[in-house]
């Protein structure tokens, strides 16, 4: 048994928990934190992260009990947990399902066993205009049009509420996963997948059909989506982040169900197909001739009786469909997404609109059981040119981090990181369309942008995946929901600032699982002492809290 000075992390009054990430007990306790703390910084030595409202509230709907979560901090501990800090985690636990919405004898109501909270809410400015009648102690009758609107006013107070209010059905939909693909490979779910979809259906009760599903890049998210829809048999929208996105779920659904291709159509920017299966981009949605007009294409949510709507990558639903989802509660909703961090903060609409977290699993308990290729992840720095140090100096903010992310330097690295994996696949990744396209250039490899045809990026994606194109260069149109099952290394030459989603579907590139048991390459180029390097640190989050470690070098130590 350990001793006490050996375990690996220490709790804070603050509700802070440092992590020592070279500790033996590390992975055990990182995987345990991740379900019920949120990671804040993720250095070499010692990983932070905090216990949030909402991270406890995530942890509650998905099954945690606030003693599982003290438990398991007293396991990895070194020293006592602060008596503030369990007070806290027993009390924001308890918070979640204290108020649940209900069907009362046909009224949406909030209910509560306490009645001075319910007396609380009753009094609240901010649920007033959503509310009706105070029933009797335990019961306030609401405005059914509001159920969203209420749910998200709670929240902001300190309530999240545990919707059971129940859902309309939608227009029926005969449909089963097939036991075999279009090429004739037996196709079953995994286990975990299984266990996502058993979740969300929860025998399709009240306390099921909606909520949030956590799954790595490559393990199969939009499979889970295909079960739950087989699970509910019913007419179903699919929310998807462009076009090479929907019709990657198209493909998805006619390998691997037994719908007919008559039933299922594509609503985009391209074709506006109304069936009872349509994948919509979110681009369509949020159109608008003028920040003055509506968004007509909003209707598409009435336009059929919905039973399911599928909110794919999750975590980057434009705010403006949030609007519209508080107007459709009474409809289930599954989000899909690798990481429930929002860039804009908005995580609390996401639980309260969509629905807490259902499930997730972590990326190294996948890896172990090769469902995901195994990962290294470098960091190479180098050094700024002296004959860019004084236009850096005086430069603002924005332009500091472009001057950094255009280093000239970073080109002779990425040679040699080309010249040293010359018969893998290689995507090189960036944001700067100049600095993309002059890599092009010099590699002589074909490039895809915002401006490729859809027909064109498809073909090389095509060739791609065939290997005939060996290294393809790419700006951020291939973050997002592009099948490379065969690409084993990325170079990052650029990123977007802090983002954590843009680094988890850039690593989420190279995570399909290698048929060969080869490992996957991620690199990151970053000039040294720069607001490169700041970003940098926020965008390696996401993989710390998913289990990968980054590996620091300095560009000299690369041959």
């Amino acid at each position: 048994m350990n001793s006490h000075s050996e375990k690996p992390i220490i709790i804070q009054s603050d509700r802070t928990i440092l992590l020592e990430v070279d500790n033996p007990q590390y992975e055990l306790a990182r995987d345990e934190l991740i379900r019920f703390a949120e990671l804040v910084k993720s250095p070499e030595h010692i990983h932070t992260y905090r216990l949030t409202p909402l991270s406890l509230w995530n942890a509650a709907a998905a099954g945690y009990t606030a003693n599982q979560i003290l438990e398991r901090l007293a396991q990895y501990s070194r020293y006592e947990i602060p008596a503030n800090v369990a007070r806290d985690i027993i009390e924001f636990s308890e918070r979640y399902g204290k108020l649940k919405l209900m069907n009362v004898n046909g009224q949406l109501a909030i209910c509560s066993a306490d009645p001075y909270l319910i007396q609380e809410i009753w009094h609240q400015k901010s649920v007033q205009p959503f509310v009706t009648k105070l029933l009797d102690k335990n019961t306030i009758l609401t405005k059914p049009q509001f159920r969203g609107h209420i749910k998200q006013a709670l929240i902001k107070l300190g309530f999240p509420v545990e919707d059971l209010a129940g859902y309309i059905t939608g227009d029926p939909l005969k449909i089963s996963l097939k036991k075999t693909t279009q090429t004739g490979k037996p196709f079953t779910l995994r286990h975990y997948q299984q266990e996502a979809v058993d979740i969300f259906y929860a025998n399709g009760s009240v306390a099921g059909g909606s909520g949030v599903i956590v799954l790595p890049c490559g393990a199969g998210k939009t499979i889970v989506g295909l079960g739950i829809i087989a699970k509910l048999q019913c007419a179903t929208l699919i929310l998807a982040t462009n076009v090479v996105a929907v019709r990657q779920w198209l493909t998805e659904i006619l390998d691997k169900t037994d719908i007919s291709p008559d039933l299922i159509g594509e609503y985009s920017g391209e074709i506006k197909e109304i069936k009872p299966i349509t994948v919509a981009t979110y681009q369509i949605l949020i159109y608008r001739p003028n920040t003055a007009s509506d968004f007509p294409h909003f209707s598409l949510f009435n336009k059929k009786n919905w039973g399911l709507i599928i909110y794919d990558e999750v975590h980057l639903l434009p705010a403006p469909v949030f609007r519209i989802t508080a107007e459709i509660q009474a409809r289930r909703r599954l989000g899909l997404t690798a990481t429930l961090v929002r860039e804009d903060g908005k995580e609390d609409d996401v639980f309260s609109l969509i629905g807490p977290k259902r499930y997730d699993v972590p990326w190294k308990e996948l890896e172990k059981q090769g469902w995901i290729a195994t990962a290294e992840c470098h960091e190479i720095r180098l050094n700024l040119p002296e004959h860019l140090r004084l236009e850096y100096a005086i430069a603002d903010s924005r332009t500091k981090f472009r001057i950094a992310s255009e280093n000239p330097m970073k080109e002779p690295l990425v040679k040699k990181l080309v010249a040293r994996h010359n018969n893998d696949q290689i995507l090189i990744i960036g944001q700067y369309i100049q600095q993309l396209e002059h890599f092009a250039k010099e590699l002589n490899a074909p490039i895809i942008t915002g401006q490729t045809p859809n027909d064109e990026r498809e073909k090389l994606y095509a060739e791609f995946r065939a290997g005939t194109i060996k290294l393809l260069v790419v700006s951020k149109v291939a973050n997002f929901a592009i099948d490379l099952p065969d690409a084993n290394v990325a170079i990052q030459i650029s990123g977007t600032f802090g983002s954590r989603q843009e680094e988890a579907q850039r690593l989420g590139r190279i995570l399909r699982p290698k048929l060969d048991g080869t490992i996957a390459h991620f690199y990151s180029i970053i000039t040294r002492d720069t607001k490169e390097q700041d970003y940098a640190a926020n965008r390696q989050l996401f993989l710390t809290e998913q289990g990968y470690k980054y590996t620091i070098l300095d560009a000299n130590e690369i041959e």
